[in-house]
This record gives structure tokens, sequence and C-alpha cells, in this order.
């Protein structure tokens, strides 16, 4: 009864509808990046994120304004110098992610230090959102949704063999890139929700609980979006009912999801 209560709030709505959408591309994402070994990009893009937002606070603009394209700019710095330096995609993740998190420090430092609107973005804050993120959100996870249907053979076919890809004439920079571009948009549609430190949660774990059960793409494609989009929820639910932060909430789910899985769902590699 309590819960059918909670449903009733506007604020709980909002959470829910933005939150399964942005659930939903993470998971399919994450199952492209977690196969290819770019797992932290997400937490990566999220130490961007904290400082493009220090920077949209500093200069008084909107944070999606700075947000979006700086992050964006900052995925494909990460493909870019994995594919022509040849260096490995967590080097390269770490340097940027490292670079950007000294440069929000320093930018906050500079400034007036820690406001709401940063805390806020830094660990998540569903009461904070509104009718326009969610549009947004629901808007933007359609697109990728329909992209992902479209280019779904080339995105399998890069995911597992990017040699026999280009021997099949597929552009794999190309796709590459528009991986880059859609994970950039996930984890700027997820910090409002799950806040810069948690956002790659939605983006590893339910791909790496997938891959326990499963070692078909398409089966861990729709698993991870099921589990992804049920963990939610039932995070946000107690998150609302035991008055904890909404993202550690979720992450716990998680954690206990992952703990179950590998203890009695068999550990496949």
């Amino acid at each position: 009864m309590e819960i059918l209560t909670l449903l009733n709030y506007p604020f709980v709505q909002r959470a829910l509808i933005c939150g399964i959408a942005i659930s939903f591309c993470a998971a399919i994402i994450g199952v492209i990046l977690v196969l290819k070994n770019y797992s932290m990009i997400g937490h990566g893009l999220g130490e961007v994120g904290f400082a493009s937002l220090t920077l949209a606070m500093a200069l008084n603009l909107p944070p999606l304004s700075v947000s979006i394209p700086l992050v964006i700019i900052a995925a494909f710095l990460i493909m870019l110098i994995s594919q022509k330096k040849g260096e490995s995609g967590d080097i390269t993740i770490a340097l940027v992610s490292s670079g950007a998190l000294a440069t929000g420090v320093v930018i906050t430092a500079l400034t007036k230090g820690f406001s709401v609107d940063v805390y806020n973005y830094m660990f998540g804050s569903i009461l904070a959102m509104n009718w326009s993120d969610v549009i947004l959100s629901v808007v933007l996870s359609l697109i990728l949704i329909v992209v992902y249907m479209v280019f779904y053979n080339r995105l399998f076919s890069i995911t597992y063999d990017e040699k026999y890809a280009k021997t099949c004439g597929i552009n794999v920079t190309f796709y590459q890139f528009l991986i880059s571009l859609a994970t950039a948009l996930v984890v700027v549609l997820g910090m409002r929700l799950m806040g810069t430190l948690l956002i790659s949660s939605l983006i590893v774990f339910p791909a790496i609980i997938a891959r326990k059960l499963t070692n078909s793409f398409k089966g861990m494609v729709i698993l991870s979006a099921v589990l992804s989009v049920i963990c939610f929820i039932v995070g946000v639910m107690l998150s609302f009912m035991l008055n904890f932060p909404t993202g550690a909430c979720i992450v716990a789910v998680y954690i206990l999801l992952l703990v179950i899985t590998i203890n009695f769902g068999g550990l496949k590699v």
C-alpha cells in the first residue's frame, strides 16, 4: 500500500519514467562496452561531467548546455586516442577522467566552492528533476534505442571482431564513434538521477550480470535491459521507503543480484 501511495507523488513518477528510460539505454550500451573492455568509460565520462558542471556553474550557464558537448568531446577523444595511438582503453579513460576531475576541483576552488547544484549532480537528486528533464531523457532514449535496433547487426560485428567487420565493408571507425556518442548521452542524462560518481553502475552492472547468465549477445542485451529496469525500480522504491540515497540503493540492489548470480547462477567467462 505504501508503494502505491508513493506512485501518486509527481516527483516519484518523474523519477521512474526518466530512470527506466535511462536504465534501459545504459544497459544495452553497456553490453557493448563491457565486451569491448571499455567498461570504465562511464566512470571516466562521469568525471568529465563533474568538471563540465563546475564550469557551467562558474559561468552561470545551464548545466546541460555545457555538459552535453564537453562529455561528447571527451568520449570522442577517448575513442580517438585508443584507436589512433594504440593505447589501452582503460589507460586512456584513466588519463581523461583524472584530468577532468582535477580540473573540476580547481574550478570549484576558484569559485564559490561546492554548491547545492553541484552536490546534487555529483550524488544524484531525483527531487531536483522536472518534467523537462523527463521529456529530454525519454526523447533521447527513444532515439538511442531506434539507432541501436537499426545498426544492431553492425554493432554486433564490431563488438566481437573488428577485423572481420572491416573485411565485410563495415565502417568500424564510424560505429566506434557512434557508440561513444551514445555513451556520452547516457552519462549526461543519468547524472541528475544517479550522480556523476555512480552513473557508471547503470552501464556496467547489468551487462556483467547478464554475461554470467548467458553467452549469447542477443540474450545479454535483452537480459541486461530487463535486469537494469527491475533493479532500478526496486532501488528507487527502497530508497523512498528507507529514506536512503537513491543512487546508493540502486547500486546496492545490483551488488546483491551480482552476488546471488555468482553463487547460484553459475560463473561464465
